[in-house]
């Protein structure tokens, strides 16, 4: 098959480099993160981010200054980390994404954690996708179509 006939294709990195998204995957995880802890405390610092993502410090300072140059956070003294705006709309959609993906996976597979695969899928959907799982999800509980499975004694 040739160029012509499928102009579409690419590898994974390819549809990366083609759309040009100023958040990789790893700086939503980040974030995702930071707005995550966020909710239960006042302020995060990178031993905390790091340690919630199961990485080392140098590796959460290098993405957290990332996103700080990306206008998506700030520090404050005492190495407190600030979501701006732009982080909190961004944070405020990537959880967002997490929950409807989770709960979907959730329904779909009679489980109460799909975290894993929420993970590895939820930074190649884009939000029409969110959208639509978001709805077809209400759909499949209102009409019961997904029931636990029944187990042999």
């Amino acid at each position: 098959m040739s160029r012509e006939e499928n102009p579409d294709f690419y590898t994974q990195k390819g549809y990366q480099l083609r759309n040009h998204t100023e958040l990789t995957g790893a700086m939503e995880d980040y974030l995702e993160m930071i707005c995550r802890l966020l909710q239960g405390n006042e302020v995060v610092r990178i031993s905390e981010l790091a340690g919630s993502l199961h990485v080392k410090p140098p590796s959460a300072s290098k993405m957290v200054n990332n996103l700080k140059d990306a206008g998506y956070i700030e520090f404050k003294k005492y190495g407190y980390i600030v979501v701006t705006e732009k982080g909190q709309e961004a944070g405020r959609y990537l959880l967002h994404r997490h929950k409807v993906l989770h709960d979907f996976l959730c329904l779909l597979n009679h489980s109460e954690n799909e975290l894993e695969q929420v993970e590895k899928i939820e930074h190649f959907i884009d939000k029409t996708t969110v959208d639509n799982l978001e709805l077809l999800t209400e759909k499949m509980r209102e009409a019961s179509v997904f029931r636990p499975r029944s187990h042999p004694d």
